[in-house]
């Protein structure tokens, strides 16, 4: 993000206007390589590609918040190849990490990562550093803090039917893992800060928060999460959960979330009402169905629906339910754009 960009947010979180309704999408590793004509392999092996097509996304649409900005990662194979998840690579589909832990006994054992030098984490941050310097050029800077959230990272360490039904037969081996993660997530988010001091905001993804009920949130969710999100001070504290999120939105204060983006089968209305007026919340239309399948037109007229959605149209960052999908052209970027200026103000 530009300078301009993180001054409008942190205007934006503390509930002034920034002068205009800021449009932002989340974009990584499934949109960019194929939006740009490279396969997936390409963009991650190649520091060359990964910078040039970043390039492209922000100069071609200087007025977009790009979330988190320069995203260094490796798909959902980044945070389980630290603790030593057998990786398979493909061409036109993400990449997946195979699971480390086949029985519950295995949760003892499972490794502590140093965040330093276990896995992919130090080509990240060598990714990073090795840019850095035409990021700057381009007038940005790195911001976010980023990591898969503590559930997310469970599920691909043991399976998501797996860890669900652990968490329901297997309590106390279930609190064990979870915060065997968390601390390594904090770790790697101080990490991050230490290596990167333009770093000013947490940014965490976690579907798996979705899937599970009031009790498992209480139990397990809401101790870890606050946790991550306390891992150093910082002015943005964002979530990504585009799963069922309505009992994540009631808990945002609770786990010290003030930005929110959420499933697009929530209206930003009941969102609001849930999760309160100092949160910025980020959506709403379709992103695969809409934003990617759709005409522009059609995109147009899903934020003007979402627009009606809610009365008060402060502290929103209009976006799609999710991140930025396969397969989204120009020109419904572009709609979505015009729709934001045509509908809301």
């Amino acid at each position: 993000m530009t300078d301009k960009q993180w001054n409008d947010l942190i205007t934006l979180i503390e509930g002034k206007n920034p002068g205009y309704q800021p449009v932002g999408f989340i974009i990584d590793s499934p949109w960019i390589p194929g939006w740009y004509g490279i396969n997936n392999i390409q963009y991650y092996q190649s520091d060359r590609h990964w910078l040039a097509s970043n390039l492209k996304a922000v100069n071609l649409f200087p007025d977009v918040w790009f979330l988190p900005g320069f995203w260094s990662e490796y798909g959902m194979c980044t945070e389980p190849s630290a603790f030593g998840a057998r990786l398979k690579w493909m061409e036109q589909s993400l990449p997946h990490a195979e699971k480390v832990i086949k029985n519950i006994e295995d949760i003892k054992d499972l490794p502590v990562p140093d965040v330093e030098t276990d896995g992919l984490l130090p080509f990240m941050i060598n990714r990073l550093r090795e840019n850095e310097e035409e990021i700057k050029k381009a007038g940005h800077e790195i911001r976010f803090a980023v990591s898969r959230g503590p559930l997310n990272i469970a599920s691909f360490l043991m399976g998501t039917t797996e860890f669900m039904m652990a968490l329901a037969m297997y309590p106390v081996e279930s609190e064990q893992l979870i915060g065997h993660i968390t601390e390594f997530i904090c770790n790697w988010l101080r990490y991050q800060k230490k290596c990167f001091p333009s770093i000013g905001g947490i940014f965490i993804l976690d579907d798996l928060m979705g899937f599970i009920g009031e009790y498992e949130f209480n139990e397990y969710a809401i101790p870890a999460f606050r946790k991550i999100f306390n891992a150093f001070d910082c002015r943005v504290r964002f979530l990504h959960n585009d799963a069922q999120g309505l009992i994540t939105a009631k808990h945002l204060k609770d786990i010290n979330v003030n930005m929110y983006n959420f499933s697009f089968e929530h209206s930003m209305g009941e969102i609001r009402e849930l999760a309160g007026e100092e949160v910025v919340l980020v959506g709403n239309i379709p992103p695969r169905d809409v934003m990617a399948a759709g005409t522009p037109a059609q995109v147009k007229e899903a934020v003007k629906k979402a627009a009606n959605e809610i009365k008060r149209h402060n502290r929103i960052i209009w976006s799609v339910g999710g991140g930025m999908p396969q397969g989204v052209k120009n020109e419904n970027i572009e709609a979505f754009i015009e729709g934001v200026r045509e509908y809301i103000k």
